[in-house]
């Protein structure tokens, strides 16, 4: 899929797209029809009468798994960890495919510039009563490039909507990518940084942007690895970006990068359902918008953010998910069957792993392997190992592992001074330099001599049954996680 009007055929084929005609207000009742909505696991929302607009707005694109497949370009029957196991192999470097640069603007966009850009034309909503205003960077991706080697970063932030021109641009958190280019541009004496943001495109942008991606390593790379074509770019004679050829909206310009003419933004309600430590009116770098490139029928595209189980939090568990599983297989840790970061933790703050135990404290290599990781290092304060014979995305299955096969005084370590993600609201605000991780080894240890007897599935009738679901009246295949028979 090249375009957002791709991505929509293909999720309405499904029955999966609701359009609605009623009119909705920007203010607050489309945010909270979509979070609505989200919590019910409903489909994916195109608002086409917004108060005041005759844009329409496109909500809820990846908040459920088949959506999340649909965007990933996988069969939509597909569960969160089998499409996270395909993106594994995505982040070897070998499977990036470059993007291809088309010469000139794309025809399908109208160039604005001075006067004739106003941010306020596009009907970005605000959520929820708290916030601190409207966010056109939510459901997005900033462009930014390192000054001394050329990569393009691809990274998803939030920028909310200060004036006509101005956007207020939340990047300034040390561990992003687009904090690394703003530290080279103040290192080589500069005080401002070329910029662009962008809306729409194929859905999956937005998932990559938010992605685990190493340092160096072009997202646009990602996206075409993964989609199995080249995304196709335009280089700006403005900041010399590259940009995407099929958006809704872009915007380009340049990040204030001197504190002093710093202006407040925020506060947004965050992913892990509560609002940011740095509150109502912090300082934040501003963009100033010179250019816009805006399709000629756009859509503008949201996300809801706010409490699990919304789009960011089905992307965290992909984006996660892939990272991980290809950390632990870099590390040569033996015996991994799935990985998985669940959705309902925020798809960020717990860890399952379910492995083929070979050797005793095989899990606590496991466990300890989880910690140490890139991925696993930061923000994940809880690690589950479980046996083979449970998939990692199995919820049913951990728990029966909890219950049965736990002992909470022998199979529990706890790690003090562990890095966290400064969202997670247990942590006191003021105090997040250091969280704790728990590590749980819920397996059956393999050096006991006599085991507990399973109740287990004849795996050749079991197959017959699986095989023969949708002749039962069933609507979809059962899934499975890379052909693995349930026991």
């Amino acid at each position: 899929m090249k375009d957002l009007r791709e991505w929509i055929a293909a999720v309405e084929a499904e029955g999966d797209l609701k359009r609605i005609t009623t009119e909705v207000d920007w203010e607050l009742e489309l945010g909270h029809v979509a979070t609505l909505n989200e919590r019910q696991l409903g489909p994916a929302l195109l608002f086409e009468n917004v108060k005041g607009y005759n844009v329409p707005v496109l909500a809820s694109t990846c908040s459920t798994p088949k959506r999340m497949a649909i965007t990933c370009g996988r069969p939509s029957h597909y569960s969160l960890c089998e499409v996270a196991r395909d993106w594994k192999a995505v982040h070897e470097q070998s499977k990036r495919v470059d993007p291809v640069v088309v010469e000139g603007v794309p025809s399908i966009y109208e160039v604005l510039e001075g006067d004739d850009i106003n941010l306020w034309e596009i009907p970005v909503p605000r959520m929820y009563p708290q916030d601190g205003g409207r966010y056109f960077g939510l459901a997005t991706c900033f462009v930014t490039v390192d000054p001394e080697t050329g990569w393009t970063n691809l990274g998803t932030y939030r920028a909310q909507v200060l004036d006509e021109k101005t956007l207020g641009c939340n990047i300034w958190i040390g561990t992003k990518h687009g904090k690394h280019h703003i530290d080279k541009y103040l290192k080589a004496g500069k005080t401002k940084m070329p910029i662009a943001i962008y809306c729409g495109c194929d859905i999956f942008h937005f998932v990559v942007g938010s992605a685990r991606v190493p340092e160096q390593q072009d997202e646009y790379g990602v996206i075409g690895a993964m989609m199995g074509e080249p995304v196709e770019v335009f280089k700006s004679d403005l900041t010399g970006l590259k940009l995407p050829a099929h958006a809704e909206y872009v915007l380009e310009g340049e990040l204030e990068l001197d504190q002093a003419n710093w202006r407040p933004e925020g506060p947004l309600g965050e992913y892990v359902g509560y609002y940011g430590a740095s509150g109502a009116g912090t300082p934040k770098p501003t963009m100033t918008v010179q250019r816009m490139y805006r399709r000629r029928d756009p859509i503008f595209v949201v996300t809801t953010v706010g409490r699990p189980i919304g789009d960011t939090h089905i992307i965290n568990t992909i984006t996660l998910t892939a990272a991980l599983w290809a950390d632990l297989e870099t590390m040569k840790v033996p015996g991994i069957k799935s990985v998985y970061v669940p959705p309902e933790a925020a798809g960020r703050f717990w860890a399952i792993v379910s492995a083929k135990i070979a050797f005793p404290a095989h899990a606590q290599r496991i466990l300890e392997a989880v910690s140490c990781s890139p991925t696993g290092h930061f923000g994940i304060k809880g690690v589950i190992v479980v046996d083979d014979d449970i998939p990692a995305d199995d919820m049913a299955g951990v728990w029966w592992s909890l219950a049965c096969r736990y002992n909470p005084a022998a199979d529990t370590q706890m790690i003090n001074k562990m890095r966290p993600t400064p969202f997670d609201p247990s942590l006191q605000i003021g105090h997040k330099t250091f969280g704790s991780k728990i590590l749980i080894d819920a397996t059956i240890p393999i050096e006991w001599e006599k085991k507990p007897i399973p109740v287990v599935l004849d795996e050749t009738t079991t197959k017959q049954v699986i095989d023969r679901w949708q002749q039962y009246g069933f609507d979809k295949p059962y899934p499975t996680l890379g052909g693995t028979l349930p026991r």
